[in-house]
């Protein structure tokens, strides 16, 4: 039996408690500032009040202050922030992390830099981590909601990082016959590949509010549509897996969690309302309080697309739809699909 500290409640770190404490494990969950009232209803009756799950009994909870203690003796630290908490992260618990215990992250996103540059949270991780500090950080990525993980639908996702034998360690300490879980060194191009499909899945949910809108009726659907911008997400988001360095395989990754987002949580209820007609102002009206990815990495993607066409070193003419919804989000664009930027010959005309 090892000890599994995770650090923060939120609802997909708290999922995985399940796969870890049915493998015997001992499993530590420590609530970020953010989760005191799910700790405290853990305490009381298992039910987790986000995730709308029982958790195990014998689970052992903890609230942020208790976070010395609950890290004592650990195997493994696996670390569950939002994208919105990734300063209080890298400010408050990768210091009091010990070095001797890989860590492994939830956390899906990247950070744009200066130059166009997309930089995965696990690189962020460890540049900010405390000098001379050099803590084991590996990330989670792929296609699998929490609530379905808690509800042990077979789910198949990728655990990366910089040594193949950590990561090896990390999945004997975790997977089932329900969690299944490949291994890549390739960081970038796991990380990056699922980061992005959030710019994308709302992409692709405008074709649900656009069906309703035209029908007149919620709950229509119009698969067609979501087909031709599910296939144009995939080919833009093959184009960037290339710019930044990623191998083309873990494009897989993107692609599952691309389709798994489209159909239901956050970034659908955005894509939705922008589709049947509401502003972006609107739309975020209606979902206020609900923190929403999406909107943070369909911009920073196409800041950094847009600096890397000014460069000279990719044409914009080959994103349209993140440009679109770029458009939309931050240009107060009505919802227009580009369909037409999307077609291409695929043939060679002879001399």
């Amino acid at each position: 039996m090892s000890v599994i500290t995770f650090v923060c409640a939120g609802q997909m770190n708290s999922a995985i408690t399940f796969p870890a404490f049915e493998n015997g494990h001992e499993v530590r969950l420590v609530g970020s500032p953010l989760d005191r009232d799910i700790i405290d209803g853990l305490k009381k009756d298992n039910f987790h009040i986000t995730l709308k799950r029982t958790l195990h009994d014998g689970i052992k909870y903890y609230q942020i202050e208790e976070l010395e203690e609950a890290l004592k003796g650990a195997d493994l630290v696996l670390g569950g922030v939002s994208s919105f908490g990734l300063d209080w992260f890298c400010d408050e618990i990768l210091p009091v992390l010990p070095e001797d215990v890989p860590v492994l992250t939830v956390t899906k996103g990247m950070v744009d830099l200066e130059d166009g540059t997309l930089v995965p949270y696990p690189h962020i991780f460890a540049q900010r981590q405390p000098e001379g500090k050099h803590l084991n950080l590996n990330a989670i990525g792929g296609p699998c909601t929490s609530y379905e993980l808690a509800d042990h639908d077979d789910s198949h996702v990728a655990f990366c990082g910089k040594d193949i034998e950590t990561l090896k360690y990390i999945k004997s300490l975790l997977e089932t016959d329900y969690y299944h879980i490949s291994l890549s060194t390739d960081v970038v191009g796991v990380e990056c590949a699922v980061a992005m499909k959030n710019a994308y899945a709302l992409g692709v949910s405008l074709a649900v509010g656009l069906a309703e809108k035209r029908d007149g009726k919620i709950g229509s659907q119009h698969y067609n549509s979501q087909a031709a911008l599910f296939g144009q997400s995939v080919k833009e988001m093959t184009k960037l897996l290339e710019l930044i360095g990623g191998k083309p395989e873990n494009i897989i990754h993107g692609a599952g969690d691309l389709y798994v987002t489209i159909f239901g949580g956050r970034t659908r209820k955005i894509g939705t309302l922008l589709g049947r007609g509401l502003s972006f102002e609107e739309a975020m009206a209606e979902l206020q309080g609900v923190t929403l990815e999406s909107i943070v990495i369909s911009t920073r993607t196409a800041r950094a697309v847009r600096k890397l066409a000014e460069r000279g070193i990719v044409s914009l003419e080959d994103f349209p739809l993140l440009m679109h919804v770029d458009a939309i989000i931050n240009q107060g664009a009505e919802v227009n699909i580009p369909w037409k930027d999307f077609t291409w010959n695929d043939f060679f005309l002879a001399e």
